[in-house]
């Protein structure tokens, strides 16, 4: 997606949340122990992205932001972490919980697959439930994954291009886990036997680990598992 590229797509004056999945506690999707809500939708479709199954605006469950943000904030984690799917496609639900959250005393970090230019025409535009969520983020990842730019060293993202940029000063810290923190990857196994992975990993190793429990998932060429807008704007879903 080049700079030029559409700005977020308008919610339409949705009033809900399509969540694709909801994960209470995890230290793989930001710094500290956070919770992190996929959104359902995207538009940008990077290529190589991990997550196709994420871009289809059919699907995922409808929540109201007043619901999602409780359901937030009774975790009792550090903060919120939005990826998706594409958060910004979302915006205006999305700001509202994530006003919330931060009335609450917790941090919020949004990934994104725009650009901080296209965001910024977005706004300059008239697009106030984009405004809104940057407002109401403390810590953005910014940028479409590149395929062709891996980055190996930085947690949390898939490629070089993409960028960390702090919109507030209520929690400077949150850059410094960005030089100190590893790149993560969780397996939750639940009674039913169901796997589901998040974080960050090559596909070998992923491969590797998910033979061991005996699943084995789907290959994207030359891909990571994506965290916020890794291979795709989302951690791995369920196999």
């Amino acid at each position: 997606m080049s700079d030029g590229a559409p700005a977020p797509r308008p919610a339409a004056g949705a009033q809900t949340v399509a969540v694709a999945r909801f994960l209470r506690a995890t230290r793989a999707e930001g710094p500290g122990v956070r919770t992190a809500v996929w959104v359902q939708g995207c538009q940008i479709r990077c290529p190589g992205c991990f997550n196709p199954h994420l871009w289809s605006f059919r699907g995922g469950e409808r929540i109201a932001p007043a619901d999602l943000a409780r359901r937030v904030l009774d975790a009792g984690t550090d903060g919120l972490t939005l990826l998706g799917g594409e958060p910004f496609d979302q915006a205006g639900p999305l700001a509202a919980v994530a006003a919330e959250v931060r009335d609450a005393g917790r941090s919020v970090m949004t990934f994104t697959g725009y650009t901080t230019g296209q965001l910024t025409r977005a706004v300059g535009a008239g697009r106030d439930d984009v405004g809104a969520l940057l407002a109401a983020t403390d810590l953005l990842v910014a940028g479409p994954f590149r395929a062709d730019q891996l980055d190996r060293d930085r947690p949390w993202v898939g490629s070089t291009n993409q960028e960390f940029v702090l919109l507030s000063d209520r929690f400077p810290d949150l850059l410094d886990e960005v030089s100190r923190s590893p790149d993560r990857i969780e397996v939750t196994v639940d009674p039913a036997g169901r796997v589901e992975v998040n974080g960050w990993a090559e596909v070998d190793a992923l491969d590797a680990l998910l033979a061991s429990v005996g699943r084995r998932p789907p290959r994207a060429p030359g891909a990571h598992d994506g965290s916020g807008t890794g291979p795709g704007s989302g951690g791995q879903e369920s196999r």
